[in-house]
């Protein structure tokens, strides 16, 4: 038996769009700005700032750049497929309680075994 969605529970807005967006482009940023960071310090040294600042200017430099491409990315593709907008409003929606009649009717199964 499917579960019956609840109430008036659209999909994700475009402000929860452009969030996951930042943040999944924030977080290949940093990961892309620490491969590259300490490639460069291994390269050419850490320079006058030190070997920590300049590693963290590389993360937060990459981490900003893609988080802003990648929320603007996501919130420009605003098209929402039927599966998606189901799974969000399930995982959204009010806890639904079974009415009694119901529970007793798994409670039979359960004792017959099906």
């Amino acid at each position: 038996m499917p579960v019956p969605v609840g109430g008036n529970v659209s999909g994700p807005s475009t402000f929860d769009k452009l969030r996951m967006g930042a943040m999944m482009g924030g977080t290949v940023g940093l990961i892309i700005g620490f491969i590259f960071g300490a490639t460069n310090i291994i390269r050419f040294g850490p320079g006058p700032n030190g070997m920590m600042r300049t590693l963290a200017q590389y993360m937060l430099g990459s981490a900003a750049t893609f988080g802003f491409f990648m929320s603007i990315g996501t919130t420009i593709r605003t098209e929402s497929s039927p599966i998606m907008t189901e799974a969000f409003a399930r995982a959204h929606g009010r806890p639904i309680i079974l009415p009694s009649r119901y529970r007793r009717a798994r409670e039979c199964n359960r004792r017959e075994g099906n």
